[in-house]
């Protein structure tokens, strides 16, 4: 009796740890990750770097949108390539078009295409009136100004080229013309945000009498005043990531194909290279593994963004007496979050920063502020 108990206590305690071993061998097996080693590289490649890639993406939607999408044109950005956008309006709360645009300031937008050829951008006399032409690369790095505090409130024309090289202008330009300092331009496609103050709405008229005199002229115009400008729209569309979940990493490549990047970028373009990201790169050379971790990057990268534009700029706006003013890097390449949060906010932020206060959607002040800012030129 007592060799039958023991055959039997051996006999649980065996079946018991045989069920001990399937249970943790099943619960190794669940939490062994499915994904290969390809396609978490590719997807911790391409969250690292989409905070550098993706101002590409933004500006490929953003130059479509606004040279090809009919809206509200009052409001809306909407003109031919070369040719200026003038909002006879000042901003409301029903602005949705991203940013926070100020309801004291008209706006001049345009994109240029200085491929073939240079742009020369003139304004008449100012007078005591403050403007400012902001001038960012696709990279939506602001590389130039030209306005009151830059270049002065005297009638002006500026050369704006680009040269892929980078080498300065060597060619003739018409008497008058100043080459816009610095140059060149980093892109052959320039984004520029023209403001002017308005003191009011009675002051609209006077202010678009001078948005009428601001012109955009190709060098081989110049000398032909009464000629037709072109107005092209010939701006391709960006994918679409409903048909193709690599949509956005493919309209980046097309982007820098066409926007080559600094050549001083050359270390986090090799890395992008590994993911045949880049100028002239094809991501169709990828295997399957490394695509389907690229479409989760574009995903995920795009949340890491918008978290950031959220957490970041709260982080680093500091307030004083009601104003808000946010940090003097913001608007130049090289800290690559920092510059994606002011893309997702369209890429308006001149130098020096310019301290702003919130209202309500009713127009309703806030709070009373003031402040005295004492500011410096950036350029001699």
């Amino acid at each position: 009796m007592k060799r039958i108990r023991q055959l039997i206590f051996t006999a649980i305690a065996v079946l018991l740890l045989a069920e001990s071993a399937l249970a943790l061998a099943a619960d190794q097996q669940k939490s062994e990750d499915p994904i290969s080693w390809r396609e978490q590289y590719a997807y911790s490649l391409g969250m690292a770097t989409y905070p550098y890639a993706y101002p590409y993406l933004y500006m490929s939607q953003l130059r479509w949108m606004w040279t090809t999408q009919d809206r509200d044109s009052r409001m809306m950005p909407y003109m031919p390539v070369n040719h200026f956008f003038h909002s006879d309006k000042l901003a409301t709360a029903e602005y949705r078009d991203g940013g926070s645009p100020n309801n004291d300031t008209a706006y001049s937008i345009t994109w240029l295409n200085l491929g073939e050829e240079p742009i020369i951008l003139s304004h008449p006399e100012m007078g005591g009136r403050y403007f400012t032409f902001e001038i960012a690369g696709y990279d939506v790095d602001n590389f130039a100004y030209v306005g009151q505090r830059t270049t002065g409130s005297a009638a002006g024309d500026f050369a704006i080229y680009y040269d892929k090289d980078g080498k300065d202008f060597d060619g003739e330009l018409p008497d008058g013309v100043k080459v816009l300092p610095p140059s060149p331009s980093p892109t052959p496609w320039v984004l520029i945000f023209g403001r002017t103050l308005v003191d009011g709405e009675e002051d609209l008229p006077n202010v678009a009498a001078l948005q009428k005199q601001y012109r955009l002229t190709p060098l081989s115009y110049w000398d032909k005043p009464n000629a037709e400008l072109p107005a092209s729209r010939n701006v391709w569309a960006p994918y679409s990531p409903k048909k193709d979940p690599l949509a956005s990493w493919r309209t980046i490549n097309r982007a820098m194909t066409e926007n080559p990047p600094a050549a001083k970028e050359k270390a986090m373009l090799d890395l992008l290279a590994e993911l045949h990201i880049g100028p002239g790169k094809d991501l169709d050379n990828l295997d399957e593994d490394a695509k389907r971790g690229l479409a989760r990057a574009a995903k995920d990268g795009r949340r890491m963004l918008v978290k950031a534009r959220n957490n970041i700029i709260s982080d680093e706006v500091t307030a004083f007496n009601g104003w808000d003013a946010g940090p003097s890097h913001k608007g130049r390449s090289g800290k690559w979050v920092n510059t994606c949060t002011v893309a997702l906010s369209t890429p308006k932020v001149s130098l020096p920063t310019i301290p702003r206060r919130q209202s309500t959607t009713q127009g309703l002040k806030i709070a009373k502020a003031t402040f005295w800012m004492p500011v410096k030129p950036i350029m001699s």
